[in-house]
């Protein structure tokens, strides 16, 4: 899977220690498996398995004196802060959320060896009736505040350009979003989305989160995280959608599809997602270092949960004949 299909919902969930697990082991010769680690080493994975011991999505059936022990057995040796990333990327793949990992404060990538990965084959922008509007929300993976509405306005301004009375309904194509921030994403397809609560972030524990859509804006709970510049509303409110997926639409890509889910008069066709349906949160180390933990799954707006992957009403195989058949569906055919 690239990097970019790993960079998950940044932020969209509070970052830091929770309080539901026991607190981390002390360094040194308490720490299991310690050996010749060294007490700089040794503090800065006990500060790692900490934060994933306290707020992991799956941190209730995680054995954490034996992750400790493997992850240790890992960093033998490991002096200085950079020598532990080996032993980092054995904790990432222990996790088996398929979907957190690290990244160093200089921004090198510590790979999770149980990342899944993404495929399907390449899409082209489809040509569709004069009837039928059409908007792609492709991936983007940018935090900084100009670019996220920059990038929701294009989203925009793909709706502004296609609307029309006449339309029948609309084509939301999310094949190939491999995912990155979804709050431009929800902002930029709101119009078409339609206002209200979209989706779910669910924990293991305690009370689920929801997203939505409102005067432009994407919002977390009651935060909003993006807006576009402008609010725009459609000739026709509420119309009838189809939503098209692929395998290669993870992650935030996903957050989209979630986000149709439940619509009325809407349906999705193409291929299964990637099975990232999961939500990440922001947790920053003493050094600078980040840990995008996987900390809950997506549900849609009546709160059934995925986590995985997020199977297509209609499944239809090749470019070109899911193209048609959502012009078909939207046709009433």
């Amino acid at each position: 899977m690239s990097r970019l299909g790993a960079l998950v919902l940044t932020g969209v969930l509070a970052a830091g220690c929770g309080g539901s697990s026991s607190n981390p082991a002390a360094p040194g010769s308490g720490t299991p498996g310690a050996g010749n680690v060294s007490a700089v080493a040794s503090t800065y994975l006990n500060e790692v398995i900490g934060l994933m011991q306290n707020n992991s999505i799956n941190r209730a059936r995680i054995n954490w004196t034996d992750f400790r022990s493997q992850v240790f057995q890992r960093a033998q040796g490991a002096q200085i802060i950079s020598d532990t990333y080996p032993a980092i990327s054995v904790a990432l793949g222990l996790l088996d959320d398929h979907h957190s990992f690290f990244t160093t404060p200089s921004g090198g990538f510590v790979s999770n060896p149980s990342s899944r990965g993404c495929s399907a084959t390449t899409t082209s922008t489809p040509t569709v009736p004069a009837d039928v509007g059409y908007v792609k929300v492709a991936s983007f993976g940018g935090t900084d505040p100009a670019s996220i509405t920059a990038f929701a306005d294009s989203i925009q301004e793909q709706i502004r350009r296609a609307d029309r009375p006449s339309l029948v309904g609309w084509i939301v194509d999310v094949r190939g979003n491999t995912g990155g921030n979804m709050w431009p994403m929800v902002a930029g397809i709101g119009p078409v989305l339609g206002e209200g609560i979209a989706g779910f972030f669910v924990p293991p524990q305690g009370n689920a989160t929801p997203w939505s859509f409102q005067n432009g804006a994407a919002a977390s709970g009651g935060s909003v995280i993006a807006r576009t510049s402008a609010v725009y509303e459609l000739a026709t409110r509420d119309p009838k959608v189809a939503v098209l997926t692929d395998g290669r639409a993870a992650s935030s890509g996903e957050a989209v599809v979630v986000s149709f889910r439940r619509r009325p008069n809407t349906r999705s066709f193409g291929g299964a997602t990637c099975g990232l349906s999961t939500a990440n949160s922001t947790l920053r180390l003493s050094d600078g270092a980040t840990l995008l933990l996987t900390t809950a799954v997506m549900a849609d707006r009546i709160q059934s949960p995925y986590g995985d992957v997020i199977a297509p009403d209609e499944p239809v195989a090749g470019d070109s004949p899911v193209v048609d058949r959502a012009v078909a569906w939207l046709h009433g055919i």
